[in-house]
């Protein structure tokens, strides 16, 4: 028996291969799925099934395709219900996979199909859990992405409570915990930089799993500073209950070179948006117009999730050399399917023929030894938990994630807007954002918070009490 987790840093999600004797198991796979055909291919093995723990919100799942190719079956729990063929596992149904056995237990709450995988090794030992996103590390799922027919969150939190405690706390502190996700994921609120642990330990450090914690607190403590889930994770949900587009032919549609000629008629067409993924650095220094940046360095594909409100739109790309392949696959990631193809030979053949812009960019230093920060105006991007930890006094807290549904608070700017997030990337985001919305009097604080902090800067500045100056 061999357990390997195949762990993507950008989606922050981990699918697992499982293998037995000569038969495989696939748990939540990623949409581009040749990576586990491969792997059964070099261990002379059969991928028998497919387990999906619930509908995906934060990505498209590859459980389709991979079945397809490769005569596979989709186990999903009880509840789900889809538009394509799949067998529903009864609470307690056990899948024999070579010698060991796979039990399927129904956890309803992060949604109502949720399903806990419990792995049953050679000897008839509780060996693991793969938990999806009922069990994270540190933390649990939401329970409002599947909020309907009269059930609210509190409901599902309530469901959530009951199944940790009735369905997965007495399999055994030894049993190893392998959830979806880790830190950086939207569907939890404080996930674990960790991507396993043992339900020992989550006994000890995980808040939902307390002893004494009754259902009343759960709730509260669970739903309490909750977060909105990002527009995107309804059309993903949907796509993984319904069906998509197979990746091959996404692959195959999207990885085509556009002369820029060419590419130059449609980015002035309001039919495309042209996505910049290159490096924060190099958009700063020159890019195309209008573009959006969402830079491949960085947590490339929730980004475009949370920020492209139309899931279908027609996206021309500017990428490094050798970089289009990648950039494509991640946007299939979470179905952004209609990329039109990329700028033949990148961002140089543009600016060898047509104009560009700049993003004005100042050091961390420079910003402080130069400016009186209570005279001028400060955008800080980051998440609200991060302004709340410590923040300059004075500046104006937008979240990246809100930023599009708050242009009219920043839309009168007369002054500049000195824009910074953690360490840089974010910033550039939102700066690209303000200026293809006609708003070009901002500046960008190299570096980020990071960086402001190892400054000279008044440890009062940091004191929301206070008056700032330097």
């Amino acid at each position: 028996m061999k357990i390997e987790q195949l762990y993507t840093k950008c989606l922050s999600q981990g699918s697992y291969y499982i293998i037995s004797e000569n038969e495989v198991a696939i748990i939540d796979p990623l949409r581009e799925t040749n990576q586990y055909i491969e792997k059964a291919k070099n261990d002379n093995a059969k991928i028998k099934y497919v387990f999906e723990t619930h509908f995906h919100a934060d990505f498209v799942s590859g459980h389709i395709d991979l079945a397809i190719k490769t005569n596979s079956k989709i186990i999903y729990g009880p509840n789900a219900e889809t538009e394509y063929p799949i067998y529903n596992a009864k609470d307690n149904e056990e899948f024999k996979l070579g010698k060991i056995i796979i039990k399927a237990i129904h956890t309803p709450g992060h949604t109502l199909e949720s399903t806990t995988y419990l792995l049953i090794d050679e000897n008839g030992n509780n060996h693991a859990i793969f938990t999806g996103d009922t069990l994270f590390i540190g933390d649990v799922g939401r329970p409002d992405l599947a909020v309907s027919n009269g059930l609210t969150e509190i409901d599902l939190a309530g469901m959530l409570y009951d199944s940790l405690r009735n369905k997965i706390m007495n399999l055994g502190d030894h049993v190893i915990v392998y959830p979806a996700h880790g830190a950086g994921s939207s569907c939890g609120k404080n996930l674990s930089k960790e991507t396993f642990s043992t339900l020992k330990n989550q006994k000890k450090s995980n808040y939902a799993l307390r002893k004494n914690t009754t259902k009343e607190i759960f709730i509260k403590e669970l739903l309490e500073g909750m977060p909105p889930p990002p527009q995107y994770f309804k059309k993903n949900a949907l796509l993984n209950k319904s069906g998509y587009v197979p990746f091959d032919k996404v692959i195959s549609k999207s990885n085509n070179s556009i002369n820029v000629e060419e590419f130059h008629k449609l980015a002035n067409s309001s039919e495309y948006l042209v996505l910049d993924v290159r490096h924060q650095k190099d958009f700063i220094n020159g890019h195309i117009p209008n573009s959006l940046f969402i830079g491949l360095n960085g947590t490339f594909a929730p980004w475009v999730g949370a920020l492209i409100e139309n899931i279908d739109q027609k996206i021309l790309l500017i990428s490094d050399t050798g970089k289009e392949l990648e950039a494509i696959t991640r946007l299939s990631r979470v179905g952004y399917d209609n990329c039109i193809g990329y700028l033949k030979g990148g961002f140089k053949s543009w600016k060898e023929r047509y104009p560009q812009e700049k993003v004005e960019s100042i050091s961390s230093q420079s910003f402080v030894d130069n400016l009186k920060l209570n005279t001028i105006k400060i955008l800080d991007v980051r998440r609200l938990s991060e302004y709340s930890n410590k923040h300059i006094e004075g500046a104006n807290n937008i979240p990246l994630s809100l930023l599009n549904n708050e242009l009219e608070n920043i839309s009168d700017i007369k002054n500049k807007y000195y824009i910074h997030c953690a360490g840089g990337y974010r910033s550039v985001i939102a700066i690209s954002i303000l200026k293809s919305k006609g708003i070009h009097n901002v500046v960008d604080i190299a570096g980020g918070f990071g960086s402001i902090l190892k400054t000279n800067l008044n440890p009062g500045c940091y004191n929301s009490l206070t008056t700032c100056t330097i």
